[in-house]
């Protein structure tokens, strides 16, 4: 499908309407004269499209892309309303993925995280399912299947215990550092600069704060990889998946952001959540320690921490987090990433964020106080 914004016409933009309109986002019609050929995109569908977005944890840009048009065709489905099946050529999507997801894991069922998308894990937990209840096991939810799910009473409520077993792998882990494979993303890459305001290049930004972090995390101990070169800018997917290949255990993305107001500045954080209640424990966890850290380290403005359902957290298996580290668009925050000491405050602060979580509160120090120094002798003193 082409991407869709607020001046197009035409049937595709009738679909969109009639989705909204199905999901109490616009009042019913298709905007026309009655033709869909003539179905306007105008600001009251732009407002809806961001609400929507904005529930899904979504870029609220109002712009109907790949990502906002898949969560939209996804919602129109319940659980039973179609078959659903793991295709690896054709990934199938939509609510009813996400409330087999949770089922199942309600049932003892190790689906992997809750992400309406119908996975090889996914099909794994329903065929254990289907093994366990007699049932045809041919990883297919059908209506029999569908049936069997809601006769039978959950094993366990509440507490997401796809999440819990995440924090239960940081606690076995340990307070070391030493041995934990981290993924470093820098945004962007190549051709691809990102934010650009007076030759400042959001991808070399994220480039040289990926240096700084990956050589103070060598030299803890930790396998820090980085998800690419100079002159390569993956797609999201790609980058979710060299960290599923690495068996990551965790999954840094750095990014610089940009507004078309010069005023809008801080660094905010990012980490999967579905924004009703379905979230990364260790991933909030991590976001919040990192917002923090760089908050107090570098004076830039607190944007906080937010759940988004974007590809990035949604693909990779272990936790991730995102960080926006400053408006390269705003005069102070590009000044001060223009400045390679400023750019060693915020590698530091991310790598004591990273301590802070495999530490779990014991032996911690007020935000802020930490230094690299600390982190070395602690990790120094356990070795021995």
């Amino acid at each position: 499908m082409r991407v869709l914004r607020r001046g197009d016409t035409g049937p595709e933009v009738a679909e969109i309407r009639s989705m909204l309109s199905s999901l109490d986002l616009l009042p019913p019609g298709d905007g026309s004269d009655g033709s869909p050929t003539h179905a306007a995109f105008d600001t009251v569908v732009e407002h809806a499209v961001r609400a929507f977005q904005q529930r899904r944890g979504l870029i609220t840009d109002g712009i109907v892309g790949p990502a906002t048009y898949r969560a939209l065709r996804g919602s129109s489905y319940h659980l039973g309303s179609r078959p659903l099946a793991y295709l690896v050529s054709s990934p199938v999507h939509g609510d009813d993925v996400f409330a087999l997801q949770e089922r199942l894991t309600e049932l003892g069922y190790d689906a992997g995280r809750p992400d309406g998308g119908f996975g090889p894990q996914t099909e794994r937990a329903l065929r254990n399912f289907q093994r366990d209840y007699g049932l045809t096991v041919d990883g297919i939810c059908g209506p029999a299947t569908v049936r069997a799910l809601r006769q039978l009473s959950p094993r366990a409520r509440g507490g997401r215990p796809v999440f819990l077993r995440e924090q239960e792998q940081v606690r076995r882990a340990g307070p070391r550092l030493r041995g934990k494979r981290i993924v470093i993303d820098p945004g962007h890459g190549g051709a691809d600069h990102g934010v650009v305001v007076n030759d400042i290049r959001e991808s070399d930004i994220a480039w040289d704060l990926a240096r700084r972090l990956e050589g103070r995390m060598k030299a803890t101990g930790m396998e820090a990889l980085i998800s690419r070169g100079p002159a390569h800018s993956p797609t999201e997917l790609e980058r979710a998946q060299f960290a599923n290949d690495a068996g990551a255990d965790l999954f840094l993305s750095l990014h610089c952001d940009g507004n078309r107001s010069p005023y809008a500045q801080g660094v905010a954080s990012f980490h999967f959540g579905t924004g009703n209640g379905t979230t990364s424990t260790v991933g909030e966890l991590l976001a919040g320690y990192i917002q923090r850290e760089l908050a107090a380290r570098t004076g830039l403005r607190d944007c906080r921490t937010h759940p988004k359902t974007w590809d990035i957290f949604t693909r990779t298996r272990c936790p991730a987090v995102r960080v926006e580290i400053g408006y390269l668009t705003n005069h102070d925050d590009r000044r001060r990433l223009s400045d390679p000491a400023f750019r060693d405050v915020v590698a530091e602060g991310i790598l004591i964020a990273v301590k802070r979580l495999y530490l779990l509160g014991e032996n911690d120090q007020p935000t802020g106080t930490f230094t690299f120094a600390d982190v070395l002798a602690h990790e120094l003193a356990k070795a021995e």
